[in-house]
């Protein structure tokens, strides 16, 4: 098996590639949405292990990063509507439509992956959460609290001076639009999940959600402390819902937030059984 890549365009005329693998026979599909600032590429070994458990995987690429044709800047500006509204889309369209497919993503990514779904419930068999939850101040404690709220407030009057937000001189995620992250600041402030664009508050269609939900926990994940997740998971439907635990031996390498990229295995084993349980 191998990674292809499929060049794609957004109904705006943004041009990126998706980066798929497809095993014989697959039992199911997963639409993987990476971490901000993560190039898509970073899971291809992720999407192979996936493979070697029957699934199809396709991963597109982040508007601003790697094979995407643009980069922020002040006159290119974009946010949460641009991504579900306009690539995600264009990433759906050319999903093999025999096939089941699931929603996953790994931490901002798993939350596009649940607006997604809650947008297109009817394309959503199931949701793989991986190092994700709702980056809701009120989830963190202590001096984590004090950390996330600051830089959230920091955020839109530094990504209106600069023009965009300066992560790679900032040491958190790269060069990004400054309406994306103003968006990602309001839900650290307020915790919800506003409409972006899409009419009714995502809060809303994420309430009414009911596919059956996988998320994956890593024990030394600092971005995403436990009850991070549970937030996230509070806010869907009342479908079945699991949380797999990894610490460090059974992952086989560190269990934090990015470390598991490298040693994918056990998670994609993890994601392989609950489908067969879903689908036996």
């Amino acid at each position: 098996m191998h990674v292809e890549e499929l060049p794609l365009q957004a109904r705006d005329g943004h041009a990126f590639t998706l980066r798929r693998v497809r095993p014989p026979a697959p039992r199911a599909g997963l639409l993987f949405l990476p971490a901000l600032g993560v190039p898509a590429r970073k899971y291809d070994t992720f999407a192979l292990a996936l493979a070697a458990h029957g699934f199809a995987v396709a991963v597109p690429e982040w508007r601003g990063i790697g094979s995407s044709a643009l980069r922020a800047t002040r006159t290119h500006d974009w946010g949460y509507a641009e991504l579900l509204g306009q690539d995600l889309p264009a990433s759906e369209a050319v999903l093999d439509s025999s096939l089941p497919w699931c929603y996953g993503g790994h931490s901002l990514g798993g939350q596009f992956a649940a607006m997604a779904a809650a947008l297109s419930p009817a394309r959503c068999a199931g949701l793989v959460l991986l190092a994700t939850g709702v980056p809701d101040r009120r989830t963190f404690t202590g001096m984590k609290r004090l950390a996330i709220s600051a830089f959230a407030r920091a955020l839109p009057p530094l990504t209106r001076l600069v023009g965009h937000y300066p992560g790679e001189r900032l040491g958190f995620a790269g060069r990004e639009a400054g309406g994306l992250m103003r968006d990602w600041a309001a839900t650290v402030l307020g915790g919800r999940y506003q409409a972006y664009g899409q009419g009714e508050t995502l809060d809303g269609r994420l309430a009414r959600l009911r596919a059956p939900a996988l998320a994956l926990h890593l024990a030394h994940d600092w971005f995403v402390p436990e009850a991070s997740l549970q937030g996230l998971l509070d806010k869907l439907g009342d479908g079945p819902k699991l949380i797999e635990r990894f610490d460090d031996a059974r992952l086989g390498a560190r269990a934090d937030h990015f470390r598991w990229m490298r040693s994918p295995d056990a998670v994609a084993g993890a994601i392989g059984e609950w489908w067969g349980q879903l689908s036996p």
